[in-house]
Formats: structure tokens, C-alpha cells, sequence
């Protein structure tokens, strides 16, 4: 069964199907949190905390989220990104966390609007993965991580996330209503967690969810 999430259909879905999506969520969490290094993500942790206290993302502070997603710096973006002002790219990013940490928003309507201003920037006006690293580092308890192995295994277990413009609203609509539809599953889990469980089933090959 495919599903289209971002609505009240795909959300009923969801909760048809909940059972058996957090029974492949749960383990997927717990292969990553034994297998990678407690260290890894020291380095979205830092720049979080610089941001907490800022209230706006540098260059320095894109950088280091490039390393640690592990893109590659030898694009014709990065040079665009260096040739800016450090100035010019911390009023955007500021607009971004304002945006992403506001509750009056929905959390999917966050997304949204942090995603549509970071679009600004060179490196983040197509694709999600740094942009939604950007915005998970100004609200890490709110936003989520995005790349070509979480919609892996999106796809895998029965859901549909498209490309279409404003997929980042909709994927943090989708972990909404996963998050919402999870409560006979281990409680505090957040958007964040979930991002890694979907990236620890995209990085190995898993078997799709039942139709």
C-alpha cells in the first residue's frame, strides 16, 4: 500500500498502518544507536548550541554541517556560499530560526517557511539535506534531518514523500503524524529520532512493509 502524507487521508493511513511502521522504526533506532559512535554528532550538537546562543547560523557554522553530512565542498555552491558575507548569511539563517522556533506554526508549517527563506543561500535551493541540517540545528528539538536514505526508506515502508516543491514541510508533516500515532511505542521519541531510525534502514536494505 502507498500513501501520500500531508493530509487527513494519508494520516488515517498512517494510523492503519502505525503498528507496523514503528515495528521496523524501533529496532532501526536501536541498530543506530549501537553501531554509530555517541561522538558522531558532537558536531550538529556544537553548532545547535552556538545557534541557541546567536540566534543565526555563519559560514563557519554551514561548514562544519557540510563535513558532518558528509557532502562534498568541491561544488560551485560552497564557492557562492564563501564569496557572501558572513553577515548576509547570518540575516538569513536568523529569519530561519525565527521561523522554525515558532510555536504559534504547526511544526510542518515551520518547516515550511524556515525551508522557503534558507532557499536564499547558495547550496540550499535544491535538495533538502544541508537545509534541513540548517534548520535541525536551529531547532533541534522541532526539526528533523533529511537525505536520499531517509526517503529510501520512506519508500520502503509503504509511504510517499514526492519531490514536488515543499517536500521538507511535508516530511516533518509525515514524522508528525508518526510521532502522533506512536503512543503505544517507547515514549520521548522526537522528530530527530525517528530521522535516525529512517536513516539507519535507508543505509541497509530492508524488507518493505507489507501491502
Amino acid at each position: 500500500m502507498k500513501m501520500t502524507t500531508g493530509s487527513s487521508s494519508g494520516d488515517d493511513e498512517i494510523a492503519a498502518l502505525g503498528d507496523q511502521v514503528w515495528g521496523m522504526l524501533v529496532p532501526a533506532r536501536a541498530g543506530y544507536l549501537a553501531d554509530v559512535s555517541p561522538h558522531y554528532d558532537e558536531v550538529l550538537h556544537e553548532v545547535a548550541h552556538r545557534t541557541e546562543h546567536a540566534g543565526s547560523l555563519g559560514k563557519s557554522d554551514v561548514s562544519a554541517l557540510v563535513v558532518w553530512k558528509r557532502l562534498s565542498a568541491q561544488t560551485r555552491w560552497v564557492t557562492a556560499l564563501m564569496a557572501l558575507p558572513d553577515a548576509h548569511v547570518r540575516a538569513v539563517t536568523e529569519r530561519a530560526v525565527i521561523a522554525v522556533r515558532d510555536t504559534t506554526l504547526s511544526r510542518s508549517e515551520a518547516a515550511r517557511e524556515g525551508r522557503r527563506i534558507i532557499a536564499e543561500l547558495p547550496g540550499m535551493r535544491t535538495g533538502d539535506a544541508l537545509a534541513s541540517a540548517v534548520l535541525t540545528a536551529a531547532a533541534p528539538a522541532r526539526m528533523a534531518v533529511y537525505d536520499r536514505r531517509v526517503q529510501h526508506a520512506i519508500g520502503s515502508l509503504g509511504l510517499t514523500l514526492t519531490p514536488a516543491p515543499g517536500r521538507y514541510g511535508r516530511y516533518l508533516q509525515l514524522l508528525d503524524d508518526l510521532l502522533h500515532h506512536g503512543s503505544a511505542h517507547p515514549d520521548g521519541w522526537s522528530a530527530r529520532d525517528i530521522d535516525t531510525a529512517l536513516y539507519w534502514m535507508g543505509a541497509r536494505p530492508q524488507p518493505s512493509a507489507p501491502a
